[in-house]
């Protein structure tokens, strides 16, 4: 058998790793002609997603790349505590790791080519069909490649998602601009790798000291109406420096002072959600991580369900009989958890940009029903899920080591 993986972002090199596992072979081939480094600020490599790289025998080099990053502080914009969430596995051992999102880019890719991945630059994909016995790809270079089955791992903008059901909508955008940066000698009262977050009168505002002394920070700005695509790309650093003290500039705490000594602000970029796709797979085609199912930034799950997905996809081709049967059960496994996280973020997203009214009773309540969600049965679930490689997954997608 032999798949064709369409993007080599984090899902892409994953599902190589996993089908290679599997005794399946693949070929992952990218739109880009170099690769993503550089790309991205950073991201949070949840227990989870650590979890299942390791049942591939791949988390050494992303672990090495971050540091622990076990709690997240939520406050108000007075600096009142509003709770605070647990981001560990329910045994306590594996602790989420913050990571520039290159430094992760750069280690699945490294790691799969280590292990013999073919991985092809500048191979942008612009039609797929279903065949009697497989899938054939067409690229942008009027090349063709001809497979077994055919995985879509090329993000929110997905061609293969287009091309398994043309109605499927677009990603939908969250009313929120995001951009962050890197400073160093603002001195602030958290610990390394401890984070804090502020819901601001104007803004969200997060950050974590790192262990190199400088403090990692990012800032979600509300914007109703859309950017045109490219429009922020064009916006001067020092513009966005000028806006964002001003915006947290009534707000407690260090928000205002980190941005003004920033030695780096990251291109702003606006902020998209993909709740719902009805048809994941089509034929031998199927969609995995954000082209099927992409949580706002703010559930810091993003990419450790993408690596669960190439996990569990791997294993379903591995344990069933046929291509689609496989498909059908990875969905039924994995659909009801990944829309659940999906909605869970989508909710703390609208009370990032609540009005006067919403932030009294936002920050009445949130020390009430916080510690509940954060600390019990939903983190757990989030956290704590655990794919055991040796368990087979079921025609009716239950795996009962997950």
């Amino acid at each position: 058998m032999k798949a064709l993986i369409i993007g080599s972002g984090i899902a892409g090199p994953c599902a190589a790793m996993a089908l290679q596992q599997a005794g399946i072979d693949s070929v992952v081939y990218e739109a880009r002609s170099t690769g993503a480094d550089g790309v991205g600020v950073f991201l949070t490599l949840a227990s989870n997603g650590i979890d299942a790289l390791r049942s591939i025998g791949a988390e050494g080099p992303a672990v090495s790349a971050g540091f622990p990053t076990p709690a997240i502080d939520m406050v108000s914009t007075t600096g009142k505590a509003l709770g605070q969430v647990r981001t560990s596995g329910p045994d306590g051992d594996t602790v989420s790791r913050t990571l520039k999102r290159a430094d992760l880019y750069s280690a699945v890719r490294d790691e799969a080519q280590r292990r013999g991945v073919r991985i092809e630059q500048g191979k942008r994909l612009v039609d797929a069909q279903n065949t009697k016995d497989g899938v054939r790809a067409v690229f942008a270079d009027g090349s063709e490649e001809v497979g077994d089955l055919l995985i879509g791992c090329d993000g929110l903008h997905s061609t293969v998602r287009g091309l398994i059901d043309p109605a499927a909508g677009a990603p939908g955008y969250s009313g929120l601009i995001g951009l962050g940066g890197y400073t160093s000698g603002v001195p602030v009262n958290t610990q390394v790798g401890s984070y804090q977050m502020m819901f601001g009168k104007r803004a969200f505002f997060g950050f974590v000291p790192s262990p190199d002394g400088q403090v990692w920070w990012f800032a979600n700005l509300p914007h109703p109406k859309e950017p045109d695509r490219g429009a922020l790309a064009g916006v001067d650093p020092e513009v966005w420096r000028h806006r964002l003290t001003s915006f947290f500039a009534d707000d407690t705490g260090p928000a205002a002072e980190l941005i003004r000594a920033s030695r780096e602000i990251t291109p702003a970029s606006p902020m998209h959600a993909l709740r719902t796709v009805p048809a994941w797979h089509r034929g031998r085609m199927i969609i995995i991580g954000d082209a099927a199912h992409a949580p706002s930034p703010t559930s810091g799950q993003g990419a450790s369900l993408s690596i669960e997905d190439a996990v569990e996809l791997a294993k379903a081709l591995r344990d069933l009989p046929n291509v689609e049967g496989a498909f059908t059960a990875y969905e039924s496994l994995r659909r009801p958890r990944v829309e659940r996280i999906v909605k869970q973020a989508a909710r703390i997203n609208n009370n990032k940009a609540a009005g006067p009214v919403g932030r009294i009773i936002r920050d009445l309540m949130m020390p009430v029903f916080l510690p509940r969600l954060a600390n019990g049965e939903q983190s757990r679930q989030t956290y704590g899920y655990h794919i055991d490689w040796s368990t087979p997954t079921s025609a009716d997608g239950a795996t009962f080591g997950s």
